[in-house]
């Protein structure tokens, strides 16, 4: 394998150069019999063409050692083997020279020796039967009296280092197994190795000064040295030291020394000529030899020929010897220079192996010479050429490597990647030129040095051009290609119909061009470049014409605009093609309107005004500041107006504007562009921010005065603060230069924005729980101590200022955030938000838990009369007021104080009111004497459920009745009594009444101390638990009434009862008593008849029982006996009364019959004379 062979060359040829002529292995002995004759053969064949040798002075090459070094080149392993041509020396020089040949294992350097071939074994031993042509290397090496260094590079830079391209870009080694194998890195030694080569040539020679010193002198010098003491002149004989001649001799020797001196310190060089190499070396080998003169002019001879001729009085030579030099000055200026000089990049640009590297060297070199051009005093007259020199070197670089690419034969992705690269690389150079001419101004202004223009004219000018030339005509190519490549339909379509095969016709074009150095840009080259390519664009022609056919098929057949859109785009690149563009015009016209509609619509939308665009409001939902929305919604038209100016490119192809109809398109669009140019918003948002004082500073905390009178905490911190600074940031992500101080404003207002938010987000919670407390009056108490932190966390921020954030943020990326006074105006904020936090966490539960409370408490007005319902609402109250207590509220047991006189309120109405119900409940009695029927009464009150009713409907409703109680009115033993008695009547409703209202005041008090432990320790329960108390409350006779009521009811019972009783003197009385009693007087007997007739209507009915309401008298069992007695009473008497009745009468008839006998004897006259006396 190749490889092989070079790797064990190589070794060989280091094995046998790097010993200095010793061999590194004994002489083996012959092992194989090869002939040397062969040997002879060979080399009489070999020797006449190769190094010119004449067969009669081939004779002293074999001499009587010639078969035994054959014999031991033949049979070492490895090895290789010298032929040398030597010049002889010859005293008549008209003749011509001569030359001998010698064969010789170890290679040494004569100028004698004209050339020198090198014989390498490619195998560890010569084969006898195999042709030595195959297994030999032969290497020319070239001596005589030049140096070696142009033939070694010719060797590396035409030989061996393409030798090594060409088999690695035969073998096609992907990028990662080029370098796993360290491809890349044998590449960079070969340029290294060429480039070393290559400044050994083009190094300048600087003289080498050797000063001369007098024999005496030098003898002198060794003295001391051998007695070890310093040399001086007591050493050089007294006698001499007073010598002329001697002295002449040494003061001439002195002048020689300055003449040799000043041959170095004046010489200069054409920095014009040459390379930017061989500037640099040149400067750096001046410097060293300038160290070279000093350190000879430091030695010991030199100092005594100067005390010497000090001692002899000729001052002329030693006085002005270092100006007569000029050896300091020089030494000087170098040193200067190669300030810029020392370390120069340029070996990285000259072994650059790729682009990249180029790319990146050129960084370097310009970094170095802009740098370095401000501490040196190199002359801006020499830098310019010395660019300029660097410009051939960059030329000559990426040439040489994109030479090496063959860039007609690579494929189109590579093609662009390479030029891309390249002319990155062009642009680099152009950046970094104007670089190099801005410092290069400033420097000559600074030195004050004559004016001269400051203008590089780069080498690499043409081949740029022709890069860029190249670039364009590939990608036409290119577009081509794939228009009439098989995916596209063209080639195929065109063959069908007869055409011809339009990819292969593309192909044969570009061949014509592949067969050229594309990248010559001399004057031949330029030529043989323009007749290939008239020869291409011949060919191509005929494709075209076949493209134009297909197009206006293709166009015609569209159904509507967007589809010919869609054809003009797939197309769009061949119309930069003149022949297709003029082919599809009619077309053109048709979809120009359609963009020049869209246009229109653009402008419309745009007249519109941002403010009231939607694009304001989504802008506004995605906290875009007004300024920078306006900006991105003008620069979103002027997107959407080149996407149409690109559908007219499109339609048109590439160079549109130059066409009339594309012109007017152009200047319309251009007019609008001007008028979407967000630069005035710009610049007046800048003069509106510079116009106004504003900065992060003052009170963190302000109070204001409301319009509606009052006052209000706010924080002082002005809201376009905030907008300031969203607009600097989204203003440099559109790439504006927003100016410093603005941007240190915004970037102080970025550094307080955090905590501003904060605590204008906690004051306006502050001011909303401010207000639910406000709305919901009876938290007031409980939330009180939450709301007085928060007061005293608002009273220490009063004497905090803004500036304390600003500056403390540079402080705390510094100093360690644990000392707690670095940080306390932050704390100060967080502290503030969590007090906060908590108050409105504390009153929006506590607004939740009074709510269900309040409704607790107002149900307790409406809900069913019952110790069930009520306990449930009163435990509801109950179970949120131990939540309070354990959630730890303040002033709980003041507040449920409160509340608890709020239900005794309730709980004493519904007490009234239920006794306004026992009262109307026990009092429902007709006049009558009929009980109503409840029945219909709860009836009518289902169906009016949802009505508004009186209190009194609700409450029967809540099962409100009455039991009669029934007593019977009994005889026994002829005894009348009532059973039960009555006082059992009024227990009974005394004792209904206690229950209802027991409903109440049985129920269990709120408590707030249910979770203290110290108020249970205390003992004594003094508080009372039940509503008992509240029937002490009344505020009328409202408790009175029942009781009084039913003292009426008793009274009535008992007059009722009375009269019964009065019955019971039917039997005790005895009838003479009565008789006696009543005596004659008819009018007491006919009373009593009255009485007793009337007294019958009591017992004397057909009803069993009397209705009181709530009491029925029942007097069945007594009825029948009592109308018995009553029956016999009055018979008794009524007898008795008709017989004094009938005495009387009898009475009164004898009365009037004796008046009537009277009356019948007297006489008229005397009746009428009485009446006279009347």
């Amino acid at each position: 394998m190749p490889e092989i062979t070079l790797s064990r060359t190589n070794s060989e040829m280091e094995s046998t150069m790097g010993t200095n002529g010793t061999s590194s292995e004994p002489p083996a002995e012959p092992t194989s019999s090869f002939d040397p004759e062969i040997f002879r053969s060979y080399l009489l064949a070999l020797l006449p063409p190769v190094v010119g040798a004449l067969p009669s002075e081939l004779e002293t090459l074999f001499d009587d050692e010639f078969d035994e070094r054959v014999a031991r080149f033949a049979a070492e392993a490895g090895g290789v083997v010298y032929v040398v041509k030597v010049k002889e020396e010859s005293e008549d020089e008209s003749s011509p020279p001569t030359f001998s040949y010698h064969l010789t294992p170890h290679l040494t350097y004569h100028p004698s020796h004209v050339t020198t071939l090198a014989l390498i074994k490619r195998g560890s031993t010569l084969d006898p039967l195999t042709p030595l042509a195959t297994q030999l290397h032969f290497l020319s090496l070239f001596g005589g009296d030049e140096t070696p260094y142009e033939s070694l590079h010719a060797v590396v830079s035409h030989g061996v280092k393409p030798w090594f391209d060409a088999f690695v870009g035969a073998r096609g080694g992907g990028k990662d197994g080029d370098t796993k194998m360290g491809i890349p890195m044998t590449k960079k030694k070969f340029a290294e190795l060429e480039l070393s080569l290559l400044h050994l040539q083009q190094n300048v020679e600087i003289p080498e000064t050797h000063l001369i010193i007098h024999p005496v002198i030098q003898r002198a010098v060794e003295q001391a040295q051998t007695s070890g003491a310093r040399p001086n002149i007591s050493y050089i004989p007294a006698k001499l030291l007073n010598d002329s001649t001697f002295l002449n001799s040494l003061h001439g020797h002195v002048n020689a020394w300055i003449k040799s001196i000043q041959a170095v310190t004046k010489l200069t060089r054409d920095v014009t000529s040459g390379t930017a190499s061989q500037e640099i070396n040149f400067w750096l080998s001046l410097e060293r030899a300038l160290e070279g003169i000093e350190a000879q002019l430091r030695s010991e001879e030199v100092l005594m020929v100067m005390e010497c001729l000090r001692n002899a009085k000729r001052f002329r030579a030693t006085v002005s010897f270092d100006a007569d030099t000029g050896l300091k000055d020089a030494t000087d200026l170098v040193h200067k220079y190669n300030q810029l000089m020392k370390d120069f990049p340029l070996n990285e640009l000259l072994s650059a192996t790729d682009l990249d590297k180029i790319q990146e060297s050129l960084v370097l070199i310009f970094g170095h010479i802009n740098r370095k051009l401000r501490l040196s005093p190199y002359p801006i007259r020499r830098a310019l050429p010395l660019v300029e020199a660097i410009s051939r070197d960059f030329n000559d670089q990426l040439l040489r490597i994109l030479t090496s690419h063959r860039l007609p034969y690579t494929p189109y992705e590579t093609f662009d990647r390479l030029l891309s690269q390249t002319m990155n690389i062009f642009r680099t150079w152009d950046d970094q030129i104007k670089e190099f001419t801005n410092v290069a101004r400033e420097v000559t202004r600074k030195r004050n040095e004559k004016f001269i223009p400051i203008k590089v004219i780069p080498a690499h000018a043409k081949l740029q051009e022709r890069c860029r030339y190249l670039r364009d005509w590939r990608k036409q190519h290119e577009q081509l290609a794939v228009m009439t490549g098989p995916t596209k339909g063209l080639g195929g379509i065109g063959m069908e119909v007869g055409g011809m095969d339009m990819e292969e016709e593309v192909k044969e074009a570009y061949e014509v061009v592949k067969r050229i150095d594309v990248l010559d840009v001399s004057v031949e080259g330029t030529e043989i470049w323009v007749a290939a390519e008239n020869a291409y664009n011949e060919r191509v022609s005929r494709v075209e014409n076949q493209i134009i056919a297909r197009l206006r098929d293709r166009l015609g057949t569209a159904r509507n605009a967007n589809e010919m859109f869609r054809v003009f785009s797939k197309f769009n690149a061949l119309f930069v093609r003149p022949k297709i563009r003029g082919a599809i015009q009619e077309y053109q016209t048709q979809l120009i309107d359609s963009v020049k509609e869209d246009i229109k619509h653009l402008h419309d939308k745009f007249k519109t005004q941002y403010r009231f665009s939607e694009a304001y409001h989504m802008a506004q939902m995605r906290d875009l500041p007004p300024i920078a929305g306006a900006i991105i919604w003008a620069r979103q038209i002027e997107r959407q107006l080149l996407t149409y100016m690109k559908r007219v490119e499109d339609v048109l192809g590439k160079g549109w504007e130059l066409y009339a109809e594309g012109q007017k398109l152009q200047s319309e669009s251009s007019a609008f562009r001007k008028k979407l140019d967000t630069r005035p918003v710009y610049d007046a948002w800048l003069h509106d921010i510079n116009r106004r004082n504003m900065g992060v500073d003052g009170r963190l905390f302000e109070i204001v005065r409301l319009r509606g009178g009052g006052f209000q905490l706010a924080v002082n911190f002005d809201p376009q603060i905030i907008t300031l600074f969203k607009e600097v940031r989204n203003l440099l992500w559109l790439n504006f230069q927003v100016p410093h101080a603005i941007t240190n404003m915004a970037k102080d207002a970025k550094r307080v924005y955090p905590h501003a938010v904060s605590l204008m987000e906690t004051v306006r919670t502050y001011g909303q729980t401010l207000d639910l407390v406000e709305n919901n009056k009876g938290i007031e108490w409980l939330v009180a101590e939450y709301r007085n932190e928060s007061q005293r966390m608002i009273s220490k921020g009063m004497n905090i200022r803004w500036d304390y954030f600003v500056n403390q943020y540079d402080t705390t990326r510094y100093v360690s955030s644990a000392d707690g006074r670095d940080n306390r105006h932050i704390q100060f904020v967080r502290e503030f938000a969590s007090v906060v936090s908590i108050l409105q966490d504390k009153t929006n539960s506590v607004i939740d838990l009074y709510k269900d409370i309040l409704r607790a408490v107002e149900d307790l007005a409406t809900c069913s009369y019952s110790a069930e319902a009520f306990s449930e609402l009163l435990g509801k109250v109950q179970s949120a007021i131990d939540r309070l207590n354990l959630e730890g509220y303040a002033n709980l047991e003041h507040w449920v104080a409160e509340l608890d006189k709020r239900i005794e309120g309730i709980l004493l109405q519904r007490l009234t009111q239920i006794i306004q119900v026992w009262c109307t409940e026990f009092d429902r009695v007709d006049d009558g004497d009929t009980r109503r029927d409840p029945l219909p009464l709860r009836d009518i009150t289902n169906k009016r459920r949802g009505d508004k009713r009186t209190k009194e409907e609700k409450f029967l409703e809540g099962h409100m009745s009455l039991k009669p109680i029934i007593h019977e009115i009994r005889i026994q033993n002829q005894v009348i009594f009532l059973d039960p008695p009555i006082e059992y009547a009024r227990s009974t409703w005394i004792k209904q009444l206690h229950d209802w209202l027991g409903v109440v005041c049985r129920l269990r008090r709120i408590q707030s101390s249910r979770y203290e432990i110290g108020l249970q320790m205390q003992g004594a329960s003094i508080a009372e638990t039940t509503y008992t108390s509240l029937l002490t409350q009344f505020p009328d006779n409202t408790l009175e009434r029942p009781f009084s009521l039913i003292e009426i009811k008793v009274q009535q019972l008992k007059d009722y009862v009375a009269k019964w009783l009065q019955f019971q003197s039917l039997w005790d009385l005895e009838a003479e008593y009565v008789f006696n009693r009543l005596g004659d007087s008819l009018a007491h007997w006919q009373q009593l008849l009255t009485e007793i007739k009337k007294a019958r209507s009591t017992f004397d009915t057909s009803d069993t029982q009397k209705s009181f309401g709530v009491c029925v008298i029942d007097y069945e069992q007594v009825q029948a006996r009592v109308n018995a007695k009553y029956d016999s009473w009055q018979r008794d008497i009524l007898s008795r009364f008709g017989v004094k009745l009938g005495n009387a009468m009898k009475e009164m008839h004898a009365s009037i019959l004796k008046a009537r006998n009277d009356l019948e004897h007297h006489s008229i006259e005397g009746l009428v004379g009485s009446t006279r006396r009347f």
